[in-house]
């Protein structure tokens, strides 16, 4: 990926190439959205990940441009790609939709979801498609009051398998078109094997809470930088030279 020989850059050539960029395109688990009423964008995962690439190398700038809103669909966003997405000529697109989707059809989901895809391919932008965490198996006793007609709806969705069958497609896309795939549900359904999954959501529906964000930020760094050699610090003069 573009980012792994960025990270190596000296002065010259970040004056020429810039600094990296990343966009982070999805719903309200990009925004930052915890529990109800709350966004926390230090504990994001994007924010985590920017973290962890600094961490391989700090002289490299790495922005992050959050382009998450909560509450959208990977359908009524294609149309956000242009001034949101493309307009930062990103080095790196993560794309995470479906949890919102899931109230739409199969068709539509996968429709949308191959126009973002193949935007990001188009204009030569290194893409992974990160799959989302499960939703509630189960309305939990600490529910919010407004959102337990919704809880139960999205608990079926769960329980039901359409929750799978849409993340099992979705990767399926994504993988056709040759698009990295981070599959965090499949990490997710893992963990409830062992674990009360709905209790890793903040908001018990389909927030995860804060410490779940570090599984997509450590998945999205290995499907990143799993196939680069090791790559040391070194040290980089950030003096302003006068003779050159």
């Amino acid at each position: 990926m573009h980012i792994c020989k960025k990270i190596l850059l000296g002065t010259q050539e970040l004056e020429e190439q810039g600094p990296i960029t990343i966009v982070a395109f999805g719903d309200s688990i990009t925004h930052g959205a915890v529990g109800p009423g709350e966004i926390d964008y230090e504990s994001v995962y994007w924010n985590r990940l920017r973290k962890k690439i600094i961490n391989v190398r700090n002289y490299v700038p790495v922005n992050v441009i959050n382009a998450g809103i909560g509450g959208t669909t990977a359908e009524s966003s294609v149309k956000r790609m242009d001034s949101q997405v493309l307009q930062h000529n990103p080095d790196l697109l993560i794309v995470c939709f479906g949890l919102n989707d899931i109230n739409c059809s199969l068709e539509t989901y996968l429709a949308s979801l191959k126009k973002i895809l193949e935007k990001g391919l188009e204009n030569n932008i290194d893409t992974i498609f990160m799959t989302p965490n499960m939703l509630n198996t189960y309305t939990a006793p600490d529910t919010e009051p407004e959102y337990l007609d919704y809880s139960a709806v999205t608990a079926e969705y769960q329980n039901s398998g359409k929750m799978d069958l849409y993340m099992q497609n979705a990767v399926s896309l994504a993988s056709d078109l040759g698009v990295t795939v981070c599959d965090c549900y499949s990490e997710w359904k893992e963990i409830a094997k062992a674990q009360d999954t709905t209790m890793l959501l903040a908001n018990r529906i389909n927030h995860p809470v804060r410490k779940m964000h570090e599984l997509f930020a450590e998945n999205l760094f290995n499907a990143i930088f799993s196939n680069s050699t090791k790559i040391t610090s070194g040290s980089c003069n950030t003096m302003y030279m006068t003779h050159k």
